[in-house]
């Protein structure tokens, strides 16, 4: 069975980097659900997020269990399941400790450009982390590239239509909803973008199997 995922990353990060990230993100998602009156959270949609990270987080272990599941053949031995990419897990899961640390910490609304710059390091580190999980196998190089950046762009899309459902309709960001959701489109993309080049140049660099 081929696997998805670069050595680097298979040996360079330990199993409790991930499970920090994830025990991270939902603590602080439970202080802002239990506190919601703090400005910081105040109408941004805490309760949804309480359930919609973690499971978001976790569809990439999930999906990567599923897919490595040891085969039978009858008459052999099922194969061993490959050690886990814990750094393509890792990489996919930051976005979401960044985000709700952002809200935490209040920098959403005290620094300027804290969300913009949000929007294009997390879809780097998202579709990075996606991009070696599912694109080992692609040939040629360069359509890792359009793959990575192509799902970044959907994703950003798909995240402005969530954002816009949960709170911006019935929020105070309604005004000024257009103009940002253009931008935090296009920032996403161009992060995913970068993720595409990066992911590209790393499998390139992968020694052939043999």
């Amino acid at each position: 069975m081929t696997t998805t995922t670069t050595p680097t990353l298979r040996r360079g990060t330990p199993w409790w980097v991930p499970a920090l990230v994830l025990t991270a993100t939902v603590g602080q998602l439970l202080l802002a659900t239990l506190a919601p009156d703090l400005p910081q959270f105040s109408g941004k949609a805490f309760g949804a997020r309480l359930v919609a990270y973690p499971l978001m987080m976790l569809v990439a272990p999930a999906w990567w269990w599923l897919a490595t599941r040891p085969g039978r053949r009858a008459g052999a031995e099922p194969s061993p399941r490959p050690t886990p990419p814990w750094g393509a897990f890792t990489l996919v899961m930051l976005p979401f400790l960044i985000d709700v640390t952002g809200n935490t910490l209040d920098l959403y609304d005290t620094v300027v450009w804290w969300d913009d710059a949000n929007h294009f390091v997390n879809w780097f580190l998202l579709c990075a982390g996606i991009g070696l999980l599912a694109c080992g196998a692609v040939r040629p190089r360069w359509a890792v590239v359009l793959l990575v950046a192509g799902l970044g762009a959907l994703l950003a899309i798909g995240w402005e239509l969530g954002e816009w459902y949960t709170f911006i309709r019935h929020g105070t960001e309604l005004g000024t909803a257009y103009e940002d959701t253009l931008g935090d489109e296009a920032l996403g993309s161009l992060g995913a973008l970068l993720a595409g080049l990066v992911v590209a140049a790393t499998l390139s660099r992968r020694p052939p199997r043999g």
